[in-house]
Formats: structure tokens, C-alpha cells, sequence
């Protein structure tokens, strides 16, 4: 799953910047430095996102645990 999210990254980050140069009708490797740190952004980013949907579905399910343990005390005791 990282190297997938590392190569989704790099992708977005390359993509990113080719599509800046050529909205501004540049050439598409004009500077091949901003396309490295293009992709070491991109990279950053999709890495911190996975990162962050498996701490969201961990807070979440024990946010459910909680709730569940609630109802069953206000219920069942």
C-alpha cells in the first residue's frame, strides 16, 4: 500500500506540475527541478492522507465502541 500511495503521489505531483506549464504554454520540462519537487509534494501528501484515513477509521470504530457500550448500559441494565 506505500508504494502505491508513493507512486500516486509522485504521479499527482508530476502531473501537477506538466499541466501548470502547459496552461501557461510553456514547455513541459522547463524547469526539471520544480518537477522533483512536485513530486517529493505529492508524495508527502498522499502519504499523510493514507495516514490519516487509518487514524480516522480507528477513531471512529471506537467511537462506535463507546456509543455501542452506552446504549446497552442506558438499555440493558
Amino acid at each position: 500500500m506505500v508504494l502505491s500511495a508513493t507512486m500516486i503521489g509522485a504521479l499527482l505531483g508530476l502531473g501537477t506540475q506538466m499541466y501548470s506549464n502547459a496552461l501557461r504554454k510553456l514547455p513541459y520540462m522547463r524547469h526539471p527541478w520544480e518537477h522533483v519537487v512536485g513530486m517529493g509534494l505529492g508524495v508527502v501528501f498522499v502519504n499523510q492522507l493514507v495516514k490519516w484515513d487509518a487514524q480516522l477509521e480507528q477513531d471512529l470504530d471506537k467511537m462506535l465502541q463507546k456509543a455501542k457500550e452506552a446504549n446497552e448500559r442506558r438499555y440493558f441494565a
